[in-house]
């Protein structure tokens, strides 16, 4: 039986409140996957009482565990009846459509408060986990092209140690699509408690990573189960590459000779 099958058959028993948070579940549609406990109460105007007897009603431990039954549904819908050529339009799309809505999301004022913090810090580290662990590495190889030393650090022991380190002079870049990642969260406490400043680059500006930062640049792209997806890494690959862009711009950096100079020290490590 489906959620929405679910839904529909037990949604006589429900009482008045419970049934205002059916009728928002209806109407976010997928949507409902990235809403928080308190987006419901806000919305729905219920309380949290309400939302765990809804889902306890439907068969579900609580509202994590009714999220993952929608998100799989999702997925597996998806996922069936399509040829290869679907599939390959479907994807150029998804990433069209990704890049046009964090281009949308974009706030000038706070691209050009992340390159000044960039432009101030004696050191820059970027923190990240999991597949925006890899993000960081490439963010730190971007940096490298236009001559920023950073460094990009995916443990989250290394983390908590580098940032108990910091000082006001000292930037990190936070990486996480969720914003709730608590790795790289309590790593960056850390780094704010040593008054460093922060640039976080997520999709939510109320979770709480955000809350910690200088700066949020934001991404379209959740990590409920869709983490490791292409499009959100392009999502964040797009805001990085704005910031070196920008960088390159604004410290009138000839992007040509410094890649060549890279280039060749490169190439020199090659045995003819």
């Amino acid at each position: 039986m489906t959620f929405a099958e679910t839904l529909h058959k037990n949604y006589p028993q429900l009482t008045k409140s419970e049934k205002k948070v059916a009728d928002y579940i209806i109407n976010s549609g997928e949507k409902i996957i990235y809403s928080t406990l308190s987006d419901i109460k806000l919305k729905a105007n219920v309380g949290d009482a309400t939302i765990v007897r809804f889902c306890q009603k439907l068969g579900f431990s609580g509202f994590s565990d009714l999220k993952i039954e929608i998100a799989k549904e999702n997925f597996n819908t998806a996922d069936t009846h399509t040829t290869t050529q679907h599939i390959q339009d479907e994807s150029i799309q998804q990433l069209i459509s990704v890049l046009q809505s964090t281009k949308n999301l974009l706030n000038q004022a706070d691209l050009e408060a992340a390159l000044a913090l960039i432009q101030k810090a004696r050191f820059i580290y970027i923190f990240g986990v999991g597949s925006s662990g890899n993000t960081s590495y490439d963010l730190e190889t971007m940096f490298l092209r236009v001559g920023i030393q950073s460094k990009a650090c995916v443990d989250p022991h290394m983390q908590a140690q580098v940032a108990s380190l910091l000082t006001e002079e000292d930037l990190v870049i936070g990486f996480s699509l969720s914003g709730k990642t608590k790795d790289t969260f309590d790593s960056l406490s850390i780094a704010k408690q040593n008054h460093a400043k922060v640039i976080a680059i997520t999709n939510n500006r109320f979770s709480p990573i955000a809350s910690l930062a200088d700066v949020i640049l934001q991404t379209t792209v959740d990590e409920f189960l869709n983490g490791s997806s292409l499009e959100g890494k392009m999502s964040q690959l797009y805001l990085c590459n704005l910031l070196i862009k920008a960088y390159e711009q604004q410290n009138k950096i000839d992007p040509v000779a410094l890649r060549e100079k890279v280039l060749r020290s490169i190439i020199d490590k090659r045995i003819d």
